[in-house]
């Protein structure tokens, strides 16, 4: 209370006070350089990737028919998880000034070589960066076979509801079918009556690229084999991708539909960083940067690391709690949740913030 108090009395007064503690934070993060693009990183990154790609290709045609080939489908998952870190930047419009030659770049790597409509994608992503974690909002907590709030595990029954009441042991396991349903998701998106032009054109590579994948394994690999290699390749690529998403808003604070927050606020309390290293920013292609992330969106990846010590400053300096933990203490976080929201029924909005603007 005697926070908000001293806002009131603030002469800018509250809003303006709290607008102001982002806009400063800009304006020094701008006038050291670190929004300016990174053209040689990203050329570098792309140009390893499609050599890798070609090396996965090359090796599953010498390979031939051998049970060694799920290696190399291994190998694929991998490397498609390279290039949908690359897609998710361009989409995020870091790698070029221009807004078409980013976009075209996202939409290539995602619908041309990881079979995804990035239109689909960043429809869904730009709503969970405006509102992360807040109900009604982020699609990212809409409920579906995980269920993020006690009410909507309170609304289960059978066999439904005991998995509820064990979802967190469930979640990643459930991964393993993400990159299936992040293809359905694409079709489904750019096949429906009312696609733009430029969604029928993304249709027309995600197609091209999902049968002419399909029909290369047939080629090459017995229907047996052919499947396996597709099914591992899916498997690891969906664990991949969610592991890196995940740890970064799972477990942190929910945000009733009706809160206010001014933007500083809203990023960094909802997001979690992942400390961890080199190994770390490459697996998890810069996201482990999320709240640098979430503040500066158009930030070029290789500039997250540089900004993080001056962004922790300011949210010390101005009491804003800022939150980074190792990898795999995120995702004990993240399974204590899951299980959490079902077994004990812990109030997701416990928050010291979401405390302070109740009283």
């Amino acid at each position: 209370m005697s926070q908000l108090v001293a806002d009131d009395a603030h002469p800018r007064g509250p809003q303006q006070r709290h607008a102001s503690l982002y806009t400063d934070l800009l304006q020094t993060v701008r006038e050291l350089g670190l929004m300016r693009r990174r053209h040689g990183y990203y050329f570098t990154r792309i140009g390893l990737v499609l050599a890798a790609l070609a090396a996965v290709g090359t090796g599953v045609i010498l390979l031939g028919d051998s049970w060694y080939q799920l290696l190399m489908a291994g190998a694929l998952a991998l490397v498609l998880t390279q290039v949908a870190f690359l897609s998710h930047d361009s989409a995020h419009r870091q790698i070029f000034h221009s807004a078409a030659w980013n976009d075209w770049t996202a939409r290539l790597l995602a619908s041309g070589l990881a079979g995804m409509s990035v239109t689909w994608w960043r429809n869904k992503h730009s709503k969970h960066h405006n509102a992360p974690n807040q109900l009604g909002k982020d699609p990212d907590i809409d409920i579906g076979v995980i269920a993020f709030t006690p009410e909507a595990v309170g609304r289960r029954r059978g066999l439904v509801k005991w998995f509820g009441d064990r979802q967190g042991w469930f979640f990643f396991p459930l991964l393993t079918l993400e990159g299936l349903s992040l293809h359905v998701a694409s079709l489904r998106h750019l096949l429906r009556r009312k696609a733009t032009r430029l969604e029928r054109i993304e249709a027309a590579i995600v197609l091209t690229r999902l049968s002419g994948y399909v029909a290369v394994l047939l080629i090459l690999l017995p229907v047996g084999k052919a499947s396996a290699f597709l099914g591992i390749q899916l498997a690891i690529f969906g664990i991949c991708l969610g592991a890196s998403f995940a740890p970064n808003h799972k477990g942190m604070p929910l945000v009733p539909a009706t809160m206010k927050l001014d933007f500083l606020r809203r990023q960094v309390l909802m997001s979690r960083n992942i400390r961890g290293g080199v190994l770390v920013d490459f697996g998890m292609g810069g996201l482990n940067y999320q709240i640098e992330h979430h503040l500066f969106p158009s930030m070029p990846r290789p500039s997250l690391k540089k900004v993080q010590p001056i962004v922790r400053e300011h949210c010390a300096r101005h009491g804003v709690p800022y939150t980074e933990v190792g990898l795999f203490t995120s995702y004990r976080i993240v399974i204590d949740y899951l299980n959490n929201v079902g077994l004990r029924a812990r109030d997701p909005f416990q928050c010291p913030l979401v405390m302070q603007y109740r009283n």
